[in-house]
């Protein structure tokens, strides 16, 4: 008897439909086919240790079970349920008339217990758009899944809780949005102590006017002093100031976390802009993604629609720092193997800081004892292809000690992110229907729609770019920097001096540090 159990497999952010065939036929043994990797081989051994702790038989016969399609490589093991469902309907044990109606996947532990598997968004996407009833996934997985309305999705603690739904039996219970309700009752999330107020920061009034810009538009920056001056601080404090995500944007961040196994432990679509702060040291591979077969999301995937905080930025591998280029421009990045290609969205703000020699106090009095060589060849590690890409570049100098004794309050985050929830509402209305989100995606054909510079603008912009030297990738983010600033200021129409001080956040591009 032929069963088919409908399930998938991730690449990407995107889930492709994989059929378990199980056929049980005249013969001896079980024989697993369809390019399956190690952990699907040795789900066999799995599955019929749990098969047999529920009280069902493993028939003595010949079972093929194949996974289709034969030509594409199976990875993990969230093959495992579909693998028993087949032999028990096969056999004959249990009559599920909804085998075909589910899509189903789960790993099983050897007492029939259910754990998570990775990709639960993608997959329920994916049963939607082939048109089934919905989806069977353990139960922290089915809560990644709870506001995705079009589909029904349970969620599964044992094989017998499975078993009982695609029976036909009334499964209210397992539904994941009545779950969530149970879950919610008794767990909250605790506030995250790491996100800084930018009361808290002493003085950088300028630093703090630079960052809101960043965070209004989207825009790369960079901080660069001594050390002590703030600058991880700063850099802490911009996710308190970051609009929430809309549902779209959660979305695509939320299939992001999912492929990678760290959906919300709390159930529902990720609603906190992620803040990612991988070390200095930190591989190609962990900070664009990799894998051989089975690519994984990196740091810059996982920091979509937020921000990317490099720390030690000039100590970071000139390798590493050089690919982030492609990234910054794009907002995707693609990851090719010789038998894999996968895309992954990289739409993230990064926040980089760094010292300004190696001894870290250039520009502090006499403090300084790097030669002007040694200074030039630690700056010089800034290439300009990376800084052309970086729309805000900013100094932050020690406070005054007066200033950090008689510690006067300051303003607070609270207010910052209402101005930059205001201009990013602004730029939600303009980019209606645009597929983007911020003035820092805009393309050249969205500049010329939506930047339209007056004479007085074209002058000025015109001598900024002769007296700088800038290219024309600075060109037009001098102008989207500028978007940002008028959105702030509630202006309609890029002034003069928006243009004045968008460009003037380009120093590095006119100014020999050394």
């Amino acid at each position: 008897m032929l069963i088919n159990i409908y399930c998938a497999k991730c690449i990407g952010i995107d889930a492709v439909p994989v059929t378990v065939e199980v056929n049980i036929s005249t013969g001896i043994g079980i024989h697993l086919v369809g390019l399956a990797d190690a952990a699907v081989k040795e789900s066999l051994l799995r599955t019929i240790t749990a098969m047999q702790s529920l009280g069902f038989r493993i028939p003595g016969k010949k079972i093929v079970i194949n996974l289709a399609p034969a030509d594409m490589h199976k990875k993990g093991s969230g093959y495992d349920i579909p693998i028993a469902l087949g032999i028990i309907a096969a056999s004959g044990q249990r009559d599920l008339p909804l085998l075909d109606k589910f899509l189903v996947m789960g790993e099983l532990g050897l007492d029939g217990g259910v754990r998570d598997i990775p990709g639960a968004l993608p997959i329920v996407e994916l049963a939607d758009r082939e048109g089934l009833a919905g989806c069977i996934l353990p139960t922290m997985s089915a809560l990644e899944a709870v506001e995705y309305s079009s589909v029904k999705v349970y969620g599964a603690e044992t094989l017998g809780d499975v078993l009982r739904i695609l029976s036909g039996e009334d499964c209210e219970e397992f539904l994941a949005r009545n779950l969530l309700d149970c879950r919610a009752e008794r767990e909250h999330p605790a506030p995250d102590a790491s996100i800084m107020d930018f009361s808290e920061i002493i003085g950088q009034e300028a630093a703090k006017r630079g960052l809101e810009i960043a965070a209004a538009g989207g825009h790369n920056a960079i901080l660069i002093g001594s050390p002590g001056s703030g600058k991880s601080s700063l850099a802490k404090a911009m996710a308190g100031i970051l609009p929430p995500m809309s549902l779209e944007e959660s979305l695509q961040t939320s299939k992001i976390y999912s492929v990678a196994g760290k959906g919300n432990p709390l159930g529902g679509l990720m609603r906190q802009r992620p803040f990612r702060a991988p070390h200095y040291s930190a591989s190609l591979a962990a900070l664009i993604g990799g894998g051989s077969e089975n690519i994984m999301p990196g740091e810059i995937s996982l920091a979509h629609n937020g921000i990317l905080f490099a720390d030690e930025f000039c100590e970071t591998p000139k390798k590493v720092m050089e690919a982030l280029r492609g990234p910054m421009e794009d907002r995707k990045v693609t990851i090719s193997r010789l038998k894999a290609k996968v895309e992954y969205p990289a739409d993230f703000m990064l926040i980089a800081a760094t010292n300004p020699c190696p001894c870290g106090y250039y520009g502090e009095g006499d403090r300084c004892t790097c030669t002007p060589s040694k200074r030039l060849g630690y700056i010089s590690k800034l290439s300009g292809p990376i800084m052309d890409r970086i729309d805000i570049q900013l100094v932050v100098s020690r406070v005054d000690a007066r200033r950090l004794v008689n510690r006067r309050p300051a303003e607070p985050s609270a207010a910052v992110a209402e101005r930059v929830l205001k201009a990013r509402e602004t730029q939600k209305a303009r980019f209606a229907g645009e597929g983007i989100f911020c003035n820092a995606a805009m393309n050249s054909r969205q500049i010329d729609r939506y930047c339209p510079l007056s004479p007085e603008c074209r002058a000025l912009l015109e001598r900024i770019i002769e007296r700088m030297g800038l290219s024309a990738r600075a060109c037009s983010r001098i102008v989207k920097l500028a978007r940002t600033i008028a959105d702030l200021a509630g202006s309609p129409d890029i002034l003069p001096g928006h243009i004045s001080e968008a460009a003037g956040y380009r120093f590095l591009d006119r100014q020999n540090l050394i």
